[in-house]
C-alpha cells in the first residue's frame, strides 16, 4: 500500500518509512538542499526509520497552498 498525503487541520501530512535510521536521515539530507532552493520549509520529525512531515503555508494563515503541493511532490520524488 502506498502511503499518501492526507489533509488534516489545514495541513498536508505524510509519514515516510525507511529501512533504518540512517536511510531516513540520508533522505532528509538529500531533500534539504532542494527544500532550501524552494524556500519553503517543512515541519518534520525523525523517529528511527520514520520521517513525519507536515506542510502548510504560514504566510497564508496556515493553510495549504500550491507551495505545499509542490513541496509534497518534491519529497515524493526523492
Amino acid at each position: 500500500m502506498i502511503n499518501k498525503w492526507i489533509t488534516e487541520n489545514n495541513s498536508l501530512r505524510k509519514t515516510f518509512l525507511f529501512k533504518d535510521f540512517l536511510s531516513a536521515v540520508a533522505w532528509m539530507q538529500k531533500a534539504a538542499p532542494q527544500i532550501e532552493a524552494l524556500n519553503h520549509h517543512p515541519e518534520w520529525t525523525n523517529v528511527y526509520n520514520q520521517v513525519h512531515v507536515k506542510l502548510c503555508t504560514h504566510d497564508a494563515q496556515n493553510t495549504i497552498t500550491e507551495k505545499d503541493r509542490a513541496l509534497a511532490d518534491l519529497l515524493d520524488s526523492i
